[in-house]
């Protein structure tokens, strides 16, 4: 009972959310497409010919913006389930914490990456500390992932939750990047813990 009463509200929620109505207009698979586009809007990362990588992409919004805006360029998009093909996409199913999925995208990349962005979240289990230090440990090892595979000047784009391994991605961020900002997006529900981390310019 308890159970059907949540997926209730959840279903309630997401018919008021002006970003789940927005997305079926704009074509995006999901709402989170324009947290992304905030953060383009703000910090003016995408742009023709770029080469992107976008970890934990499942369902593809993510990718969906990023075939928009870069046109010309290379998007290699890596999740755990299938996705729906995407124009100018290139994908990969497998565990991006796995070396051999780190491998293919590696063969994959004929040049270094302009950006490399991350969506990816551990399912959660309703404990928020948890939740959050297992997400942490995701985007600490995309953003050492992306040390590798970034030009000098990239970018790494990652959720991330407040909560106790907080400070040490932001610390993680500094000792890699030379410009690290943290953005809560407008459409980042009010009550997520979730925030992204904006690095820059490696050092």
């Amino acid at each position: 009972m308890k159970k059907n009463k949540i997926s209730k509200n959840w279903i309630n929620k997401q018919s008021r959310d002006a970003y789940v109505r927005q997305s079926k207009i704009d074509g995006y698979r999901a709402r989170s497409a324009y947290k992304l586009i905030e953060i383009d809007q703000k910090y003016k990362i995408f742009k023709t010919g770029l080469t992107v990588i976008d970890i934990g992409a499942a369902p593809g919004s993510w990718s969906q913006y990023a075939s928009k805006v870069v046109k010309k360029g290379k998007i290699i998009s890596i999740d755990l389930k299938e996705m729906e093909i995407i124009l100018n996409t290139l994908q990969i199913k497998g565990d991006f914490t796995l070396k051999e999925t780190q491998e293919k995208i590696k063969k994959l990349l004929t040049k270094k990456s302009n950006v490399v962005m991350s969506d990816m979240a551990v399912n959660t289990t309703g404990i928020k500390d948890l939740d959050s230090i297992q997400t942490g440990e995701l985007c600490k090892e995309a953003m050492l992932f992306s040390k590798d595979i970034l030009i000098e000047k990239g970018y790494f784009i990652s959720k991330i939750f407040m909560g106790s391994t907080f400070n040490e991605i932001v610390a993680l961020g500094k000792k890699i990047f030379k410009e690290v900002k943290v953005f809560k997006p407008k459409s980042s529900r009010k009550d997520s813990k979730e925030s992204f981390i904006i690095c820059k310019n490696l050092r």
